[in-house]
């Protein structure tokens, strides 16, 4: 069973949040934006559950999860 991660990345001056089995190469695929916050491993179940709560919160709140970094 694979390990899924979360991930919140800036982008284009926005704030994106993903799921993935590997992030090394997803970021890759973003055409290696910074980091702002990872969590994991997690279950699919979990990441999905996570992202979905993530994706509806606030710019402020998600910056503050990142430990406030822009």
């Amino acid at each position: 069973m694979p390990t899924w991660w979360l991930y919140l990345i800036e982008k284009r001056k926005r704030l994106y949040v993903g799921i993935t089995t590997n992030l090394k190469k997803r970021l890759v695929q973003h055409g290696n934006p910074a980091l702002l916050y990872a969590e994991g491993p997690l279950t699919r179940e979990e990441a999905t559950r996570r992202e979905r709560e993530i994706k509806g919160w606030r710019r402020e709140k998600k910056l503050q999860l990142a430990g406030g970094c822009r």
